[in-house]
């Protein structure tokens, strides 16, 4: 009688043109699946929430619906938020592939727009505008990969946890901001609300064609895509995803693992810097406190929910710009409180932290664990 055999799954068996891309289907939904299965979770749990404060739950879902994709001018508001939402999920997300867990992208954002807002002061007026946004761009940029580079050369050379470092340089930052914008540069004309002086609006960006959204979307967008590439189709992307895999096998192979380790981090920065950019250039016109607008750890959210997948990014960052967006007609309608989405933020995102044990555990999804026994 023959004994059961299983089929291991680095063997040659499987590992045949036949069943490598079944599996690679199979992986790749359940990187959809579980994560659909978290917001599901959490849209579930939020429900008891509001049944609790005797809301409906029906109400505030229909609601996120209008005030974030029901009409065009949610539909605008959803993509001016998502564009910042995307690039700094891409300072999380890249980082992310070599194992290391940064969420200081709000502080590079700050930095390297309040950089762009201080190089464009002294250039008002007797400048080329192209030329002045040119100099703004490499400021911004420049400052958010030195900054998130920091905290990726404390990891690399002295071991210092790179979560903590890039939290507290995100504090940092915002200080430096602070203290400029009430110092040095503050704005004298505006007794209010501390800032700098205004580029004025004839120097801001415009708008795309067709679209009440700045043209900071495209470069989001575009920024996704060349990131993939990077990460998916280059020997860079693929040494780094060996060094996060097993850094100490990366060593061993001769890879550069510090190296990948600060560049990957300055890559980071580069993305925070440039949406710090355009909220200064595109939105606001100066700097100010409104930098500070939370969108760096919601692009923590968006890139976990995506799976550090830079092409998955932007349907996510889309989905939670529609849920920020739709905070103020919940607000006057329901009559909670604005923070209410991100009580719904906060919920989700421990739900897709629980949810991690899931990966491997469903035979629907596990090739090996269905594999034939003869």
């Amino acid at each position: 009688m023959h004994q059961p055999v299983s089929i291991p799954v680095g063997s040659e068996i499987a590992r045949q043109p036949g069943r490598e891309r079944p599996a690679r289907w199979l992986g790749g939904a359940e990187a959809v699946a579980i994560p659909l299965l978290a917001l599901v979770i959490s849209a579930g749990l939020f429900s008891i929430f509001l049944l609790i404060l005797g809301k409906s739950p029906v109400q505030f879902y229909s609601l996120i619906w209008l005030g974030g994709f029901g009409t065009p001018f949610s539909w605008s508001n959803t993509l001016l938020r998502a564009a910042p939402l995307m690039l700094m999920a891409l300072a999380v997300a890249i980082p992310a592939r070599l194992g290391l867990t940064m969420i200081g992208g709000e502080g590079a954002l700050v930095l390297g727009g309040f950089a762009a807002a201080a190089i464009a002061v002294p250039l008002i007026g007797t400048t080329n505008a192209v030329l002045m946004h040119a100099l703004m761009l490499i400021a911004a940029m420049a400052i958010g990969a030195i900054w998130i580079g920091i905290a990726g050369g404390l990891r690399h050379h002295r071991g210092v946890n790179e979560t903590i470092s890039s939290l507290l340089l995100s504090y940092i930052a915002i200080a430096i901001m602070n203290f400029f914008v009430e110092g040095a540069l503050r704005d004298p004309a505006d007794p209010n609300k501390p800032s700098t002086k205004a580029i004025g609006s004839e120097a801001m960006i415009g708008k795309m064609p067709g679209i009440d959204v700045h043209w900071g979307l495209a470069v989001a967008v575009l920024a996704c895509i060349l990131l993939y590439v990077l990460m998916q189709r280059t020997t860079y992307g693929f040494a780094c995803r060996i060094a996060g895999g097993n850094a100490r096998a990366a060593l061993a192979q001769g890879l550069p693992v510090g190296k990948l380790i600060v560049s990957a981090s300055m890559i980071a920065g580069l993305c925070a810097g440039l949406a710090g950019y355009f909220e200064v250039a595109a939105v606001h016109g100066k700097a100010n406190a409104s930098l500070a607008a939370g969108y760096g750890f919601t692009g923590i959210l968006v890139a976990f929910l995506a799976r550090h997948n830079p092409l998955a990014i932007i349907p996510v960052a889309i989905l939670f710009g529609g849920i920020a967006a739709a905070g103020g007609i919940i607000q006057r309608r329901m009559g909670l409180p604005d923070a209410s989405v991100l009580l719904l933020q906060g919920m989700t995102f421990l739900v897709l932290l629980a949810s991690e044990t899931l990966y491997g555990r469903f035979r629907l999804f596990n090739p090996a664990a269905r594999m034939e026994r003869t």
